[in-house]
C-alpha cells in the first residue's frame, strides 16, 4: 500500500561529530569529508540528525580512504531505519512484556504523537527479534566485524522504555558501529550485565581497548568484575554533565536574576498593540526579541542558559543604545 500522508517535519535537529579524530590505522588527522542527514522519529519527537563524516586521506595508510561515521549515530537508530530505538525498545516490551497485539501498539505509539502504520509496527517487532536473535555464538560473524580492527571498544548501555519494563541492553562496538550483543534483562544487576561482558570477551577474540558508558553503579560494577584490566570511561555527555553540575546551579541562578530586570515587557509590547506607526512597530520588534531571548534556555552542560540570555540581552542593550544615539 502506498503511503497516504507526508513524512513528519523534523522538530530539531541533532549534529553528531566523530569523537575520534584520528584515523585508528595511521593516526593521522582525519578531515570532514562530508555531511550525512537523517530523520529519526523518537518518543521524543523526531530528531534530524546531520552527520558529520570523516575520511583518512593519508595515501600511505592502509586504509586509505577509510570513512569513519558519529560514533554517536548508533545510539539512535539501527542503520536505515526511521524509527528510534526507544520506540522499538518499547514496541518490544508492549508485545513480549504485556502481550498486546499489533493494533493495541499502534494506538499506543500513535497515542504518544508517534506517526506510524500498523505495517511499521510489525517491521520493528521484527528488528526487535533479530536484535534479541542476535547470539554471540556465532563467532564467525563477530570475527568478521572486528577482523579489521587490532582492538575493539565497547559501548554498553541499557533502554527501558516505562517504569516497570524489562531493560534491553545492548553491547555495540565503536569502531564498526556494530550491535554485537543485544539481550533483555528483568533488572541491572552488575552480576548480569558481567555475563553479557564475558561472552563478548570470549567471542570477539580481540583485545578490547576500552569500555564506554554512563555513570551507572552496576555498570561499574560488572565491569570491574568482568574486565578488570579494561580502562572504563564515561561517555562525553554524561561526564560533562556531571561535571558541569555546580556551573549549571550558578548558571541557573543567575538566570533567575537577569530574568527579574527585564519584567514588564508584556505590559510594554501591550500599550502599542494597535499602533502601526514606525516607531510602535521597532518596539514591537524589540519587545519579541527580549521575549525569544527568555524562552531560549540552551542545551546544558554544552550551552549555559544563562550566559546565553546575558549575551543575547546585551545585543539587544548595545541595539538600542545605537537607535537612541541616532536621536530618532
Amino acid at each position: 500500500m502506498a503511503r497516504n500522508q507526508s513524512q513528519p517535519e523534523a522538530e530539531r535537529e541533532e549534529v553528531l561529530e566523530c569523537v575520534q579524530q584520528n584515523c585508528p590505522h595511521c593516526n593521522k588527522r582525519m578531515r570532514n569529508k562530508y555531511d550525512n542527514y537523517r530523520t529519526v522519529r523518537t518518543l521524543a519527537g523526531v530528531i534530524r540528525l546531520r552527520l558529520k563524516i570523516r575520511r583518512c586521506y593519508n595515501g600511505e595508510c592502509e586504509r586509505f580512504g577509510y570513512v569513519l561515521r558519529p560514533e554517536a549515530e548508533g545510539k539512535w537508530a539501527l542503520p536505515q531505519h526511521e524509527f528510534g530505538l526507544d520506540v522499538m525498545a518499547l514496541a518490544g516490551a508492549l508485545r513480549y512484556g504485556e502481550h498486546r497485539s499489533v493494533p493495541e501498539i499502534h494506538h499506543q505509539l500513535q497515542g504518544r504523537g508517534i506517526c506510524v502504520s500498523q505495517r511499521s509496527v510489525s517491521h520493528l517487532l521484527e528488528r526487535y527479534e533479530e536484535l534479541l536473535a542476535l547470539c554471540i555464538s556465532n563467532k564467525r560473524r563477530l570475527q568478521e566485524i572486528v577482523g579489521g580492527n587490532k582492538q575493539v571498544i565497547l559501548a554498553i548501555d541499557g533502554m527501558q522504555p516505562d517504569v516497570g519494563h524489562e531493560v534491553l541492553w545492548v553491547i555495540r562496538e565503536c569502531l564498526s558501529g556494530e550491535i554485537l550483543l543485544a539481550r533483555t534483562l528483568l533488572s541491572a544487576r552488575s552480576e548480569d550485565l558481567a555475563v553479557l561482558l564475558r561472552e563478548v570477551k570470549e567471542a570477539i577474540g580481540v583485545p578490547i581497548a576500552g569500555v564506554i558508558s554512563d555513570g551507572q553503579q552496576s555498570i561499574r560494577k560488572a565491569v570491574e568484575v568482568a574486565l578488570p584490566e579494561v580502562p572504563h570511561g564515561l561517555c562525553h555527555f554524561h561526564y560533562l554533565r556531571e561535571a558541569a553540575k555546580v556551573i549549571y546551579a550558578a548558571d541557573r541562578h543567575a538566570k533567575k536574576e537577569l530574568k527579574k530586570q527585564v519584567r514588564g515587557v508584556r505590559a510594554i509590547e501591550r500599550s502599542v498593540t494597535n499602533n502601526d506607526d514606525p516607531v510602535s512597530k521597532t518596539v514591537q520588534g524589540y519587545c519579541l526579541a527580549v521575549r525569544s531571548a527568555l524562552t531560549d534556555d540552551g542545551r546544558p552542560p554544552l550551552e549555559a542558559s544563562g550566559l546565553k540570555l546575558r549575551s543575547q540581552l546585551t545585543l539587544i542593550e548595545q541595539s538600542l543604545e545605537r537607535v537612541a544615539q541616532k536621536g530618532d
